[in-house]
C-alpha cells in the first residue's frame, strides 16, 4: 500500500495530493518512453533483418533461406514467448537496468520474428497501418488515463476474450479458414482496443496503490506496464495490418 509518509509533511492534503499527481506524471512519462524505444528496436530490427534476408533482386539471401525456410523459423517465432514467461519469472531477481535490458532484447526478438511482414505487405501500408494504430493507441489510452469509469470488470471480460481468441486461432492454423481468419481479426482489434485503455487504468492505479515503495520497486513496476502496454499496442497493430495491409 502506498506511504504516503514519504510525501511532504506540510499538514495538508493539497501538498500530498501534488506531490502523487507529480509522481504519477513521471511515473507513466516512464512507462511510454520505454514502450516507445521497445517499439523503435522492434521495427528497427524487423526492417533491417528483412533487407539482410532479401536481396537487390527480390529472392532470399543465405540468411533468408536460413530464417525464412529453415527450421529456424520456429525458433524465431516462438523465441518472443518464451522471453515474456522468463521476464515474468526473472523480473523480481533483476535490477531495474537488468530489467529494462532484458525488455529490449525481448522487443529485438520480436522483431526479428516479425521481419516477414515486410515480405507479406508493402512498406507504405505497413507505415500507414502503424500511424493508424498509433493514433488509435494514443486515443485510447487517455481515455484509460481520465476516465472516473471503473474499467475492472471489462478487464475480466476482454482477458476471457483473449483466451478465446488465442484458441480460435490455434484452431484456424489446421482449418485455414479464411473467414474465421476475418472473425479473428476483427475481434482481435476489438479485444485489444479495450485492452488498451483497461491496461492504461490498471497501471494509474498501480502507482496509485504503491506510491512511496521503494524506486527500484516502481522501477520494475513500470517496465512490466511498459511492456504490457507494447503488448496491446503490437497485437492491435498486426490484426490492423491484416485489414489494412496491402499485399506484395
Amino acid at each position: 500500500m502506498a506511504d504516503y509518509n514519504a510525501f511532504p509533511r506540510s499538514g495538508t492534503a493539497a501538498a500530498r495530493s501534488a506531490a502523487i499527481d507529480e509522481g504519477l506524471r513521471s511515473y507513466m512519462n516512464k512507462v511510454y518512453s520505454l514502450m516507445s524505444i521497445g517499439m523503435l528496436v522492434t521495427a528497427v530490427t524487423a526492417f533491417g533483418l528483412n533487407q539482410l534476408a532479401i536481396g537487390a533482386d527480390g529472392t532470399a539471401t543465405e540468411l533468408g533461406r536460413a530464417i525464412y525456410f529453415s527450421p529456424l523459423k520456429w525458433v524465431l517465432m516462438f523465441l518472443p514467448l518464451v522471453m515474456v514467461f522468463a521476464f515474468g519469472a526473472a523480473l523480481n531477481r533483476l535490477s531495474t537496468s537488468g530489467a529494462t535490458l532484458l525488455f529490449y532484447a525481448f522487443s529485438a526478438a520480436m522483431g526479428a520474428s516479425l521481419s516477414w511482414i515486410f515480405i507479406a505487405y508493402t512498406n507504405m501500408s505497413i507505415v500507414q497501418t502503424f500511424v493508424a494504430t498509433a493514433a488509435g493507441f494514443a486515443g485510447l489510452s487517455i481515455y484509460g488515463y481520465t476516465t472516473k469509469r471503473d474499467l475492472t470488470a471489462m478487464g475480466r471480460f476482454l482477458m476471457m476474450g483473449l483466451i478465446g481468441l488465442i484458441i480460435a486461432s490455434i484452431i484456424n492454423i489446421f482449418m485455414g479458414s479464411g473467414a474465421m481468419q476475418f472473425a479473428i481479426s476483427t475481434l482481435g482489434v476489438l479485444i485489444f482496443a479495450g485492452l488498451t485503455a483497461y491496461d492504461t487504468q490498471r497501471i494509474k492505479n498501480t502507482y496509485l496503490e504503491l506510491a512511496g515503495s521503494d524506486s527500484e520497486f516502481l522501477g520494475k513496476t513500470a517496465i512490466m506496464g511498459a511492456l504490457t502496454l507494447y503488448l496491446d499496442f503490437l497485437n492491435l497493430f498486426l490484426f490492423l495490418l491484416s485489414f489494412m495491409g496491402q499485399r506484395e
